[in-house]
């Protein structure tokens, strides 16, 4: 099937499969993440805690960005590298420490909503496709 092989022609060398899982990535984040960032921005009434609401605004653009990435899904791959970063590292610092002491279930690190496409955004991330542009830069 033509969906799994590299289409060299139309994007540069990445499986079709892996456009149409990045623009499903990405049409989801703007769905989720756009829905709770922006409803807490339009919900919000009063002042607002400087460091929430900087982290509230900057999921807000990322949703926004996130509407780039359904239409050209390669050239908004930093994007998606940003969240597979920021995920290891909080899987790593907060979330790690938590579990092994026993004391992550029920409490708010326990963010099981946020890491539900966490599987999917890997699959669909053409690490070859990575690896080539962005840490070698070669052009294919």
């Amino acid at each position: 099937m033509r969906i799994f092989q590299r289409d060299f022609d139309r994007y540069e060398g990445v499986r079709p499969i892996q456009i149409y899982l990045l623009r499903l990535v990405f049409l989801l984040v703007f769905l989720a993440v756009g829905s709770d960032s922006w409803g807490g921005i339009l919900r919000h009434h009063g002042s607002w805690d400087p460091v929430r609401a900087a982290a509230i605004c900057m999921w807000a653009s990322y949703s926004l960005l996130s509407i780039l990435g359904v239409f050209h899904p390669l050239k908004m791959l930093p994007i998606t590298l940003f969240e597979i970063l920021y995920k290891i590292v909080w899987l790593i610092i907060v979330a790690y420490p938590l579990w092994k002491a026993n004391q992550l279930a029920g409490t708010a690190a326990e963010m099981t909503k946020a890491f539900l496409f966490f599987p999917l955004l890997i699959v669909a991330t053409p690490w070859r496709y990575v690896l080539d542009t962005y840490v070698l830069n070669r052009k294919r």
